[in-house]
């Protein structure tokens, strides 16, 4: 089976800085992978990476076995760490950009989405909180029917009653020949929805089991494991 996403030995550099030290792995379709780690080690870059925002010095990244870039930007829905639209536009204004913007775009499931956390489509972001902006993101994102989505920091900033609302969000709008790529710092929280676990610590993978097997072998629960391969 072909993976969603394959790195092959990635290294990426800024200045004398390696941000990325010759780094592999695949992601597999029907698979939510977490990739952790400790602030600045390396996880923002291997995003950017898989979303061709930056390119690599040396080493490939393959999405859907294609280069990233303008075709697979296609099949990719990517929900960043902050806001990235006009807070002047209406939600239903909003939901129009991504329908014009994005062939794959599900408007009937956001609608669906946005009903059930009776978020009103003709409110106008800036009146929303920041809570409830980021749910609308993530609803634009996962009603997308994407072949891989990549979501930085999904429930950092919602309160802990939404969080299982948006867990369920977002297993249950992924095609099984789809992916998920989740990073977060609230392990304790994501990690029951995780298939597999990366875990990235000053440029380099440290570890890549599934949940299974770190609850197996090391006899950890995820949480338990990042904290002492981190030590925090």
């Amino acid at each position: 089976m072909k993976p969603i996403v394959e790195c092959k030995n990635v290294t990426k550099k800024y200045g004398n800085l390696n941000a990325l030290d010759d780094v592999s792995f695949k992601i597999q379709p029907g698979s939510i992978v977490g990739l952790l780690g400790p602030n600045g080690s390396g996880k923002t870059t291997m995003i950017k990476l898989i979303n061709s925002l930056i390119k690599p010095e040396e080493g490939e990244v393959l999405v859907d076995g294609m280069e990233p870039g303008v075709e697979s930007k296609k099949i990719v829905s990517y929900l960043p760490d902050r806001m990235y639209f006009d807070d002047y536009m209406k939600v239903r204004e909003l939901m129009a950009y991504y329908k014009d913007f994005y062939e794959d775009f599900n408007e009937r499931k956001a609608i669906e989405l946005l009903d059930d956390l009776r978020i009103d489509v003709d409110a106008k972001i800036k009146t929303l909180s920041k809570g409830t902006k980021e749910k609308v993101q993530l609803i634009m994102v996962m009603s997308r029917d994407a072949k891989l989505y990549v979501l930085d920091e999904p429930i950092g900033g919602v309160d802990p009653a939404a969080r299982d609302y948006i867990l369920n969000t977002i297993i249950n709008n992924y095609a099984p020949d789809s992916a998920i790529l989740i990073s977060t710092h609230l392990i304790g929280d994501i990690e029951k929805i995780l298939d597999d676990c990366l875990f990235i610590q000053n440029g380099k993978l440290v570890l890549h089991k599934t949940v299974e097997e770190i609850r197996i072998e090391n006899e950890m629960s995820v949480d338990e494991m990042f904290r002492e391969v981190f030590r925090c």
